[in-house]
């Protein structure tokens, strides 16, 4: 065999599976399909927003406290930067800021709206995200609620996202940032002294050979190893750009099903001036959702004291904004911005740099990350479940609980995968 063990995608699933392997002292090829290491985790410094560092994809380290992520950082002497406490709040509703009892009332329904999560979880198996507000309909604040935890964090509508599996993957604690971006972070601390292959897309993995040999053909060749982990996202594995020879066990194929890519666009407008819409530095923007499925689109305003605002949008919204192409993309946050601001939007942002994320055409990933659907919240369980008695596996944001959809989480299902595999090997 070429190598022990041959690790498909050099995302943080791949590297936290090929760094296990190494410190187990097993051979490990990584094959990429791009010219990078990290996957979804890619800080660039694009000109249009001055060359400061930018993070197109994931930004956070999710619960700090229990992130091994941040372990890495921490040991390694790198600078975290805690954006929770730097950042202030705005909320606004119809135009003009929220008072101070609606605040109040904002404040308290992330709770009420987590209790009647409960409420319906405890009568039903699984429910999707949007019966949470309709079972809530005079709380003023469950639309807005339902706005950020489906499409703005979530990145799926809340008809289409499982109930069940967001209370999996409730995550506490502190949300850190990597100091220079995230993806710089695992550039250098995460892919030292690892084989990764680039530009070498695997087409094919014959699987379940003897003594559970696996063989991947890539354009540039073969490679035979012991045992094989699939780091790729769900939206390729759905697209059947990657063959597995025997197909997949149904199980396998129903949980990519049930685990959908969902879209977040991450919009930044640069300011051509000096106004700051009366707005201090890091500070984020929000405000009042009438009804369910009415778009949210929240803004980071001046982050850490740059000269640009930079908003999400997601699920549905996204998908249909990223089809009409990046001036309506522009035009959208235009838009939502001028609600709250007024006509000094268009002045201030006119002629300014913007930079629009498209991982929904990156064909490496075909969407952001994974969302589950109402009904199938064991999913990413059954995707991780070893297959030829450990010799084939897969790894990924997809397949962790409760880190599901961040680098965390793709790290330490790698990892996991990792351990299954030296056991199999022997």
């Amino acid at each position: 065999m070429d190598t022990d063990v041959v690790v498909i995608g050099a995302g943080c699933a791949g590297l936290g599976a090929a760094t296990a392997l190494r410190d187990a002292g097993k051979r490990c090829v990584v094959l990429e399909a791009s010219g990078r290491a990290g996957g979804r985790a890619w800080t660039t410094h694009p000109a249009a927003l001055g060359g400061v560092w930018f993070d197109m994809g994931a930004v956070w380290f999710h619960d700090a406290e229990h992130n091994p992520l941040v372990r890495i950082a921490e040991a390694a002497g790198d600078t975290l930067l805690r954006s929770d406490e730097v950042r202030t709040e705005r909320t606004y509703v119809g135009g003009r800021p929220a008072t101070a009892a609606e605040l109040a009332s904002y404040d308290g329904a992330f709770a009420r709206y987590e209790a009647a999560a409960e409420a319906l979880l405890a009568q039903h198996a699984d429910v999707p995200l949007s019966a949470i507000a309709q079972s809530i309909p005079n709380d003023p604040w469950a639309a807005t609620v339902e706005a950020w935890e489906g499409p703005v964090i979530c990145v799926a509508d809340a008809d289409r996202f499982s109930t069940r599996d967001w209370r999996n993957n409730a995550l506490g604690g502190s949300n850190l940032v990597a100091d220079g971006g995230i993806g710089a972070f695992i550039q250098r601390r995460c892919t030292a002294a690892l084989d990764i292959r680039f530009n070498s897309p695997a087409t094919h993995i014959a699987w379940g050979g003897l003594g559970g040999r696996v063989t991947v053909e890539t354009a540039g060749g073969t490679v035979t190893a012991g045992a094989c982990i699939v780091t790729v996202s769900t939206g390729v594995l759905a697209s059947g750009a990657l063959r597995f020879d025997p197909a997949l066990p149904g199980s396998i194929q129903d949980s990519v099903e049930a685990l959908p890519m969902g879209l977040a666009l991450k919009i930044a407008l640069g300011a051509n001036g000096p106004d700051r819409l009366d707005l201090p530095a890091h500070c984020s923007v929000d405000r009042q959702v009438a009804r369910g499925g009415d778009t949210l689109m929240p803004f980071q305003c001046w982050p850490f004291g740059r000269d640009y605002v930079q908003g999400w949008i997601g699920g549905s919204t996204a998908w249909d904004l990223a089809k009409a192409g990046e001036e309506a993309v522009v035009d959208f946050a235009l838009a939502q911005l001028r609600e709250m601001f007024g006509g000094r939007v268009d002045r201030l942002f006119t002629g300014g740099g913007h930079l629009v994320t498209r991982w929904d055409t990156d064909p490496w990933t075909l969407g952001a990350y994974s969302c589950c659907l109402p009904g199938h919240a064991d999913a990413r369980r059954r995707l991780a479940e070893p297959l030829a008695d450990g010799h084939l596996l897969f790894a990924g944001e997809a397949c962790h609980v409760p880190f599901a959809s961040t680098v965390a989480g793709a790290w330490i299902s790698g990892q996991d995968a990792a351990r299954i595999a030296v056991q199999a090997l022997g």
